[in-house]
């Protein structure tokens, strides 16, 4: 167990300073290249003279100079503010606005007028880094409740949210993923394809960098480009995998994505949205001795709470997979509308407590007040999350509060719509959005699709033996999409889950 996530970092880089940390298409960066640089910028941030604890923002891509940064902001004892290359200009300011950052990084340069905001410019933060190795004394960095780094998440009102993520919650977080629930590799080689502005990233760098393994990166323009991604993953020999299940899903478009071809790879992790059968069980036939693990988790309980390993007797017993048993230090209560416990096998939301709970949004107090509620005592986060925890403890995720819908009468989970689409036979992946009449009211359910290869003659014919194949099961009729619309692939956010926003911007235009 480690106490101090910012020295163990450091000592990786004074005992074995040749050890690689970072992995970036072939260009290599040890850990003695991590502590060298991020001492070069904490001493510099600590001559700014910035206030105490003050954040930082930083702007960049999938670089190692964005860990070093990172790293020297919380030496310096700032938090940090990640915001990624991908991010619309209005986002940016916005997030200015709301975080009043002390200074802000251009890893890559910022496309915004930050207005007062004082920036290091990308040339600027180059000849800091290049300079000589500073003796430089880690003594008022961030620990304990000092909030480690803050990431925006969307936010109902459209203004993001920044969570913020304590040293205490992070090593809550980190010292689990290193505990025999995970069973991770000694010195692992980890997949780092998240952009760091989401917090699925820390799932990678969190336990690779407190373990002394390599960081591998796998930028944007890779991923953009499947016919350089099918090219890039062989070469990347890596043994630990981290990704939303909808990445997967593309991986898994490619036929030598399996174990014959990637022999060192024996950890699956998944977060950030639901994992389908369907992946997991195609997974587990191309990779049938790696163990694959389900988590699930709030960006505001430090990615993830809950894990449960997707063995063959599990894809057996459930045909929606279950997301976890909850971590050793953290409790999860499923309440009713009310806040009051529900029996076993009763859907409910999820409250979440524990030390990985984060202290609130970022100057934000009235949306903290409305999501961390005294509940008996004790903080809890109201998660919005519908789940139902079974007699043996496993918990099975049901949908959103905010994803709920009413067509004819009916409430209806789009998320139980989409779970019973990328069941059927004819469905490589798909989605399920509302369509809006004049009135604000639902009037349709509608369908986006990417079939697999299919001898149809026409896509009345599919939609015709894809309604046949959910009415003969288990769904609801009126569950069941109106109309289908067919797509080569489905639009992705730059986190890498299916954009259902924007479908349903589409759909209702």
């Amino acid at each position: 167990m480690i106490n101090d996530l910012i020295k163990t970092i450091d000592q990786f880089a004074i005992s074995e300073p040749q050890r690689v940390a970072y992995d970036d298409l072939g260009k290599t960066n040890t850990y003695g290249d991590l502590k060298r640089q991020s001492d070069a910028l904490a001493a510099h941030l600590d001559a700014m003279d910035l206030p105490r604890h003050a954040p930082i923002m930083v702007y960049g891509g999938q670089t190692f100079a964005m860990m070093a940064t990172f790293l020297g902001i919380v030496k310096s004892g700032h938090a940090y503010v990640p915001i990624d290359t991908h991010s619309p200009m209005e986002r940016i300011t916005t997030i200015n606005e709301i975080a009043q950052p002390a200074a802000a990084i251009a890893v890559s340069p910022i496309p915004a007028d930050l207005k007062a905001t004082p920036v290091i410019t990308t040339a600027n933060l180059d000849t800091i880094f290049a300079g000589a190795a500073t003796d430089y004394v880690v003594d008022h960095a961030v620990k304990g409740d000092d909030t480690y780094y803050i990431i925006f998440t969307s936010g109902t009102t459209g203004k993001p949210k920044g969570v913020q993520i304590s040293h205490d919650n992070l090593l809550s977080y980190v010292n689990w993923m290193l505990s025999e629930d995970f069973d991770l590799p000694d010195y692992p080689r980890a997949l780092s394809q998240a952009p760091y502005s989401f917090d699925l990233s820390v799932m990678d760098w969190g336990p690779t960098l407190a373990s002394g393994g390599t960081l591998v990166a796998l930028p944007k323009t890779v991923t953009d480009n499947f016919k350089v991604l099918f090219e890039t993953l062989p070469a990347m020999n890596l043994d630990v995998w981290v990704s939303t299940p909808s990445f997967m899903d593309i991986c898994l478009l490619e036929p030598t994505f399996d174990a014959a071809h990637y022999p060192n790879l024996n950890r699956f992790l998944f977060c950030g949205e639901e994992l389908t059968h369907g992946t997991a069980q195609t997974l587990h036939d191309r990779f049938p001795d790696a163990r694959i693990f389900n988590t699930y988790g709030p960006t505001e309980t430090t990615v993830a709470v809950t894990q449960v390993e997707i063995t063959a007797d599990i894809l057996r017993a459930y045909p929606r997979l279950p997301i976890g048993y909850v971590k050793d230090d953290s409790k999860i209560v499923v309440v009713d509308d009310n806040l009051k416990p529900v029996p076993a096998g009763t859907e409910g939301e999820i409250l979440i407590s524990g030390p990985s709970m984060s202290k609130g949004y970022l100057n934000n107090s009235d949306k903290t007040a409305k999501a961390f509620v005294d509940w008996n005592g004790q903080t809890v986060y109201r998660s919005g999350d519908l789940g139902v925890q079974l007699d043996n403890g496993l918990l099975m995720y049901r949908g959103r509060t905010d994803f709920q819908i009413k067509l004819h009468g009916y409430r209806i989970e789009l998320e139980e719509v989409n779970h019973y689409l990328s069941l059927e036979d004819h469905i490589q992946v798909g989605v399920a959005v509302p369509r809006y009449d004049r009135s604000h009211k639902v009037s349709q359910l509608i369908a986006w699709v990417v079939p697999v290869d299919h001898e149809f003659s026409s896509e009345l014919a599919l939609t015709k033996a894809i309604k046949d194949n959910l009415q003969g099961g288990d769904m609801m009729e009126y569950m069941i999409p109106q109309r289908f619309v067919y797509k080569e692939s489905l639009p992705m956010t730059p986190n890498g889950k299916v954009d259902i926003k924007s479908i349903i911007a589409e759909v209702n235009q």
